[in-house]
């Protein structure tokens, strides 16, 4: 049987928490900053946590199953 491959757009998008919680980059942050807000942009530059809600999908993509 093949070994299962990592998907390597997750992987670069996705990191984790000494906890094991996945963290990830807001959307919205690369192109057509001119009509946002300075507390919009400044929002979007943090890093917050993946929803549990989307945890599945996300472990499924980075083979943690």
């Amino acid at each position: 049987m093949p070994k299962v491959k990592t998907n390597s757009g997750a992987k670069k998008r996705f990191s984790f928490t000494g906890t094991g919680k996945v963290k990830r980059h807001h959307a919205y942050h690369s192109h057509i900053l001119t009509k946002k807000t300075k507390k919009q942009k400044r929002n979007l530059v943090h890093q917050t946590l993946v929803d549990r809600t989307n945890m599945k999908q996300v472990r499924d993509l980075l083979c943690l199953r």
